[in-house]
């Protein structure tokens, strides 16, 4: 949020910033907006009709979702809320499936030849139907933000956890340095910037420490994967491990990835690009951001009377 504020101040532009929550009094993000409106789940039926209606109603112009659970509901209603003069940042309905999917995210990467862990269908390797090397990463087969994730040195222990065999993909676990890539593509599919960061240290599956580093292996990697997804649009990132034998790719999501705030700072302004695109702005997006920039989070609280 203070992001798009800087960006568009540097457009000599004024923005109204709204927060959208199920909950707002208990939003932090919804203390800091210009204002803030309460909508259901993504997952109820009324959710796009509530948005819709919030966003026409506010002369809303640019919708930024950053919920892994919203994007399919929203990658399906562009031309709809279009429609409505407000424009989604978010890719094309059949690349965001494949990033909410763990498994379609290898068997594409597979497809592509984009190295990526051996992964597999949990109830595959309980039956004995696929075979993938242990010790094992076990995950949600949409899951985000380290919930749920599971370690096994061997197939009992994974047996012993008894978890849902057809929610969860089995994924060998590669070791070496983690590293995100916050990736802009424009609005003609065009790789416009890509941004990677050494994951230092990480708090519940987000980046708490890291360092910015210029490598061609990770910048040609994100133009496989802009090829491999070419629905993708806007700001999405990845995440790789280097292992001993090269680097392989165990992730995407299809939007702003946690740590883009030292992307940000970094020189990569994904969303005064976004700006330019949605009024009409000739572009300025570039991949001349700074090397060597260090990220150190802290927690900061907001206080205010509850009501």
């Amino acid at each position: 949020m203070n992001s798009l504020r800087s960006d568009a101040q540097s457009l000599g532009i004024e923005i109204r910033l709204s927060a959208l929550d199920s909950n707002p009094a208990l939003s932090a993000a919804c203390q800091k907006a210009d204002q803030c409106f309460s909508v259901p789940r993504c997952a109820e039926p009324n959710y796009i009709t509530r948005l819709s209606k919030i966003c026409s109603e506010n002369a809303v112009n640019l919708l930024v979702p950053t919920i892994d659970t919203e994007l399919p509901f929203l990658s399906k209603e562009q031309r709809f809320f279009a429609e409505k003069g407000c424009k989604i940042v978010i890719s094309e309905w059949e690349s965001v499936k494949v990033a909410r999917d763990k498994l379609l995210t290898t068997k594409v990467l597979t497809a592509q030849k984009i190295p990526s862990p051996v992964t597999a269908l949990l109830s595959d390797v309980y039956t004995g139907k696929v075979s993938i090397p242990f010790p094992a990463v076990l995950k949600r087969i949409d899951g985000s933000s380290s919930i749920g994730l599971h370690f096994a040195t061997t197939l009992d222990e994974a047996r012993a956890l008894k978890l849902d065999g057809e929610a969860y993909v089995a994924q060998e676990q590669c070791i070496g340095p983690e590293y995100t890539v916050n990736c802009f593509v424009d609005q003609k599919g065009a790789l416009r910037a890509a941004v990677p960061h050494r994951r230092i240290e990480t708090r519940s599956g987000e980046v708490s420490k890291g360092v910015t580093e210029r490598r061609d292996d990770l910048h040609k990697l994100a133009e496989q994967i802009v090829v491999a997804l070419p629905g993708l649009r806007g700001p999405f990132c990845f995440q790789v491990i280097l292992t001993e034998n090269g680097p392989k790719v165990f992730e995407i999501n299809a939007r702003f990835g946690g740590g883009y705030p030292l992307a940000h700072a970094a020189g990569a302004t994904f969303g005064k690009w976004l700006i330019e695109e949605a009024i009409g702005l000739p572009s300025t997006a570039h991949n001349n951001w700074q090397e060597g920039l260090l990220m150190l989070r802290y927690d900061a609280a907001i206080f205010k009377t509850y009501d």
